[in-house]
């Protein structure tokens, strides 16, 4: 009980956190100028350097900078699941606003802070697509990668903005499935190859189908409730359309994936046999 208690005066009842408020433009990388900015500059320094012809950076010091920026990206997406799940369990009035937000409901608090670190972190994962161009994967730079890492900062950002409902449930899922992913990553630059690649993207499947079961619930709670409807519905409706558009890729790429290895694999049988 020490532990959880020294937990939650860190991650819940800490001042800072406590006391936070989404504030356009006071709060730092909240005007709609940074977010437009952020997301235009990834995508043109992604077209650019993509194009061109890099200097060749050695294996022996891109794995440790990219393991270390794994590293980071595990340990903040771990400290996001507690401090969300301690706010759910300590500080929330009642566990129904992990799905529906009573209607106007402020920007302000816990689960709001622990929103603002997630945002922030999509800027951080920015990095990912540099690290991929200049190890030269560039097979790993698909549509689905850009897309999905250009389109969550606005999620993200709305999420903020409208008070968004159902957002608690996002975080904990999205941030558990990168605790899973970016240890693979992190594992996987100090050259050791886990055995569960394809988990991680089985993982975020299971995310996607997950929020449109929880969705269900909420627009339950929006249509037939005593209370005037959840906050955010119209950013829940991007996130809705976002998210189908991302299941959609992401079964694509399972399928071109690990079909298409599967189907070598026979081939090979066959051709043994």
């Amino acid at each position: 009980m020490g532990v959880i208690s020294g937990l939650e005066q860190w991650l819940v009842y800490h001042p800072s956190i406590l006391n936070f408020s989404w504030n356009p433009p006071q709060t730092p990388a909240s005007s709609p100028l940074f977010l437009s900015l952020s997301i235009l500059s990834y995508l043109s320094l992604t077209l650019l350097l993509s194009l061109l012809p890099l200097p060749h950076f050695p294996s022996r010091l891109l794995k440790p900078i990219t393991a270390l920026h794994n590293l980071t990206l595990l340990l903040l997406s771990l400290l996001m699941v507690m401090g969300c799940t301690l706010t759910l369990l300590t500080h929330t009035p009642h566990l129904r606003w992990a799905i529906c937000f009573p209607p106007h409901t402020q920007p302000t608090g816990p689960l709001f802070f622990w929103a603002y670190i997630f945002y922030l972190s999509k800027v951080l994962e920015f990095l990912d697509t540099l690290f991929i161009i200049l190890s030269r994967s560039i097979r790993r730079l698909s549509f689905l990668h850009v897309y999905h890492h250009a389109t969550v900062l606005l999620m993200c950002y709305l999420w903020l903005q409208t008070s968004q409902s159902l957002f608690p449930i996002a975080l904990l899922t999205n941030a558990s499935v990168h605790v899973i992913m970016y240890s693979y990553y992190f594992l996987s630059a100090l050259g050791i190859r886990p055995s569960w690649k394809r988990a991680v993207t089985d993982c975020q499947i299971l995310q996607f189908l997950f929020s449109f079961a929880v969705s269900g619930l909420m627009l339950h709670y929006h249509f037939s409730g005593s209370r005037s409807g959840c906050s955010g519905i119209w950013g829940w409706c991007f996130n809705a359309v976002f998210n189908a558009s991302l299941l959609a890729l992401f079964v694509d790429f399972h399928l071109k994936s690990y079909a298409n290895r599967r189907t070598k694999k026979d081939t090979v049988s066959l051709k043994e046999s």
